[in-house]
């Protein structure tokens, strides 16, 4: 059992609903389940739209964007079925392959779309028909899932960020910018907090069972140091990122092996710094929004790495009505569709000037950071893993085993990064997918080189 298992306490769920109290919730690669049945068209109708999706399979959140549906599409029925990742392939595959397709409108996280490419609909013509919704570029060059076509139009995203309250500006090193972070200067900025707080340590991360600190060596710190996650997983750079991990962790709160949501810590003033996806940080500048800061993920030496999570709207082949498909797809990619999916049901809109002016103080500071981070220059876009199915879990757990054999039990780093490559190679032999970004996407199988 890994370590900051055996240490942890059980952490107070985060759930969208708890987010969402606070008028808005920033989403977290859906961990969403609930299958919501067999029926793939819900109540469309003869002429309506089928829509199958794997976001918002909650009753309460289904429902919310139900009504965000009648709202935004007023002259077409659509049938909203979501359901598991499961569920959602197995139906999308046994209809196109068998021609008798009843959905004409699928939504998913990019990696869920990828596995299917050959499945759906060329989209070029309404990609560029909508080029004055503003879709940012990095958005827009995954939509081909690799190919030469757009396969899906955005539909919504989120990240991670950095939390900061402004108590430890007074130790940031000089001439740093706070928003404008380097590696180093992180790690002097949490060394000098440490020292001027009695040893006790500023910085935290959510290395508990639950958090996701696997995400930020996949989608932050190896990208900013090597370029890439898998092809770069054993070399000097990565290396060089995993010594660096050490370094950092040493002036890290030990307690950051509890930690499942750093919100919580950040709220009780046990950390004054941390990192994590922005749902679980909303709600520590709740109450005193004016005392804190949301600021981009610091670069490295091969650029500013950050983790993407992207979900999109493609239509099946064969779809029964691509053309209303392509009207609800409009529709949910204007101004006020994207404000009220952020409001209601906690995604980020992917379009120019969609964010309302009237956000809770704590949204809006993570939009801001949200945004700075993707548009900074020498910004490195990462991924979640994508095409591995059931295999995920695993993939992600190799990273979390490199961090306790290196940071917590101080092994030789370039012998573990070998070790857990013949384990990670392992998985990827089987599974044969492309590599997903910031890798190289060509080929058919990804491998550690």
């Amino acid at each position: 059992m890994e370590r900051s298992a055996r240490n942890a306490r059980p952490g107070r769920p985060l759930t969208r609903r708890s987010v969402l109290g606070l008028g808005l919730g920033a989403a977290a690669a859906p961990l969403l389940s609930a299958c919501a049945g067999l029926s793939t068209t819900s109540g469309a109708g003869k002429d309506g739209v089928g829509f199958l999706s794997t976001q918002f399979t909650p009753l309460d959140e289904r429902q919310r964007f139900e009504q965000i549906l009648k709202n935004t599409v007023t002259d077409i029925n659509v049938g909203y079925n979501p359901v598991d990742v499961g569920v959602f392939g197995t139906t999308l595959t046994s209809q196109v392959n068998s021609g008798r397709v009843s959905v004409s409108l699928v939504g998913a996280l990019h990696g869920e779309l990828g596995q299917y490419t050959d499945l759906l609909s060329d989209l070029d013509d309404l990609v560029a028909e909508l080029g004055d919704r503003g879709f940012p570029s990095h958005l827009l060059s995954l939509t081909t899932l690799g190919g030469k076509s757009s396969k899906y139009v955005p539909w919504m995203q989120a990240s991670s960020v950095l939390a900061v309250h402004k108590k430890a500006l007074g130790w940031l090193p000089a001439g740093a910018d706070v928003r404008h972070l380097t590696y180093d200067q992180l790690l002097d900025w949490v060394s000098a907090g440490r020292a001027a707080n009695g040893g006790k340590p500023i910085f935290g991360l959510p290395a508990g069972p639950k958090g996701l600190y696997h995400r930020f060596f996949q989608g932050y710190l190896l990208p900013s140091f090597t370029g890439g996650q898998i092809t770069t997983f054993r070399n000097q750079d990565a290396v060089a990122a995993w010594e660096y991990m050490k370094r950092l962790w040493a002036n890290t709160a030990p307690a950051s092996t509890n930690y499942d949501y750093m919100q919580e810590p950040l709220a009780r003033g046990e950390v004054l710094i941390a990192w994590d996806h922005v749902a679980r940080l909303v709600k520590a500048p709740e109450s005193s929004p004016d005392d804190w800061l949301m600021v981009p993920a610091p670069r490295g030496p091969k650029g500013q790495g950050y983790l993407l999570v992207a979900a999109g709207l493609a239509i099946p082949r064969g779809a029964p009505q691509p053309d209303r498909a392509r009207a609800v797809i409009r529709a949910l990619t204007t101004a006020t569709a994207q404000a009220e999916v952020l409001r209601q049901n906690a995604f980020f809109p992917v379009i120019r000037d969609a964010i309302p002016a009237d956000l809770p103080p704590a949204a809006r500071l993570e939009a801001d950071a949200i945004s700075n981070q993707s548009e900074a220059d020498g910004a490195v876009l990462s991924l979640p893993p994508g095409g591995l199915g059931k295999r995920d879990g695993e993939v992600s757990q190799i990273f979390k085993n490199c961090f306790t054999e290196i940071c917590l039990d101080g092994k030789p780093v370039q012998e573990v990064l070998d070790a857990q490559a013949v384990q990670l190679n392992a998985i990827l032999d089987q599974v044969k997918v492309p590599c997903w970004a910031p890798d190289p996407v060509e080929g058919t199988s990804c491998r550690v080189l």
